[in-house]
């Protein structure tokens, strides 16, 4: 069996979409997935990018596509009432929900967030609406303690150094997967694809000269 980090953030349209694929992409496969929050915006302010919803077009575009991979995907989407927003709370609701001696939440905990998010158009930091979801889910820790603010730095913190540029990512044996249509690669990858031997996955990324912008 080998183990599968997904990285997430519930900010994310393009995550609540490969959460919701992922185990018909993975069926019959020998796997077991570890669901790993972060928050995209370090990310994204790391490697010095800005996110989708940040560019004009770019975000009017992304609406528009992840609505119609939502419709035929049988998911529902909705847009939620403010987008985007500050997802700490989810976040370090996430880890404060996840047992001890595991290295993330339940599947369960973090489809309820998704939820939260992406079904019925709310406000996802509105708080009553985040009030109801911490009592459906009873964490073990409050969210909002000194430990579980420090989890999820660490997370954001492994995440990076795992070369996680973005959500949602999939690392499994030290090779990451980016993006929900990531998922057949991914799924290649397990069942031992050719293209994905350590010479073949190496040579594909060697760098090539290019020129940089200043």
């Amino acid at each position: 069996m080998k183990r599968i980090d997904f990285w997430f953030d519930c900010l994310s349209p393009y995550a609540w979409l490969a959460f919701d694929a992922l185990p018909q992409a993975l069926a019959g496969v020998s796997h077991a997935v570890d669901y790993r929050p972060l928050l995209l915006g370090a990310v994204l302010q790391h490697w010095g990018q800005k996110g989708p919803a940040e560019i004009d077009p770019k975000r009017d575009w992304t609406y528009r596509q992840v609505q119609w991979l939502a419709a035929r995907q049988g998911l529902v989407l909705d847009l939620p009432a403010q987008h985007p927003f500050n997802p700490l709370a989810l976040q370090r609701l996430a880890l404060a929900c996840t047992p001890a001696g595991q290295a993330g939440p339940s599947r369960h905990v973090v489809q309820a967030l998704f939820e939260h998010v992406w079904l019925g158009g709310g406000d996802a930091n509105d708080p009553s609406r985040l009030a109801a979801l911490t009592q459906r889910l009873a964490p073990a820790r409050d969210p909002q303690g000194d430990d579980v603010k420090a989890e999820l730095r660490a997370h954001t913190s492994a995440a990076l150094a795992a070369g996680v540029f973005g959500v949602p990512s999939f690392v499994c044996e030290g090779r990451l997967f980016f993006g929900a249509d990531s998922l057949p690669l991914l799924r290649a990858a397990l069942l031992g694809d050719a293209s994905f031997s350590a010479a073949a996955w190496d040579a594909a990324a060697q760098p090539r000269p290019a020129v940089r912008r200043g």
